[in-house]
């Protein structure tokens, strides 16, 4: 039987982290209505899954255990440091939070976390106003929260890629896609031409190059 050591099995370092980070969304998230607590129970659960693997039991690791030791036989697999997946498999030699994987992770995470926090600031002006959101992030993509949640996903796979985490990333985005068609059905019966102006000329997740015009 494979001997995890003092790398895994750390359960109370889970539970921290996966609070802290759900409580960080949650602070810039700020759920509502059920559908935002569906979106933020979904992300939740990504990283629960993520910490429970970094952390708890390398369920990856374990799986493919043969195929890396074939593949990269210098390599300790049951280490901490070796579930950076990235870093291993392209040889970085120095320690993998410095690796370029783990930079570009923090990149979209810090990216993600912002672009949610101020998004829910333009979002909740209009709505004190009864208006549609159309500034800030809102007047170059409708969706910028959901946004948010996939480039804090990615980044996170890009830094520890996971079997269950990697399977729940489509799934997921597949989600969000689903919510937002639903709050613009909501959103075009209540705002009715202003909507369709807005949604004529501002992307619904990717941004133009160009500043796209508010309504």
């Amino acid at each position: 039987m494979t001997d995890l050591g003092a790398s895994y099995g750390l359960w109370l370092l889970v539970f921290i982290n996966s609070a802290v980070f759900i409580l960080f969304a949650f602070s810039f998230f700020k759920p509502q209505t059920s559908r935002d607590w569906r979106s933020f129970g979904a992300f939740s659960a990504f990283i629960v899954a993520l910490f429970v693997e970094m952390y708890g039991f390398p369920l990856t690791i374990f799986f493919l255990s043969g195929w890396l030791q074939s593949n990269w036989p210098g390599i300790d697999w049951f280490a901490h440091d070796s579930g950076h997946l990235p870093e291993m498999m392209f040889g970085w030699k120095s320690n993998p939070h410095f690796g370029p994987f783990h930079l570009i992770s923090f990149v979209l995470i810090g990216a993600g976390f912002w672009l949610i926090s101020v998004a829910w600031h333009h979002l909740w002006s209009a709505q004190r106003a009864g208006q549609l959101a159309v500034t800030g992030p809102y007047a170059r993509i409708r969706h910028p929260q959901y946004v948010g949640f996939v480039l804090i996903m990615a980044g996170f796979l890009v830094q520890w890629p996971t079997l269950l985490t990697l399977a729940m990333f489509p799934v997921l985005v597949w989600m969000y896609a689903r919510l937002a068609r639903s709050e613009e059905a909501d959103s075009r019966a209540r705002f009715g031409k202003t909507w369709d102006r807005y949604a004529e000329t501002v992307p619904a997740f990717v941004p133009r190059l160009r500043e796209a015009a508010t309504p």
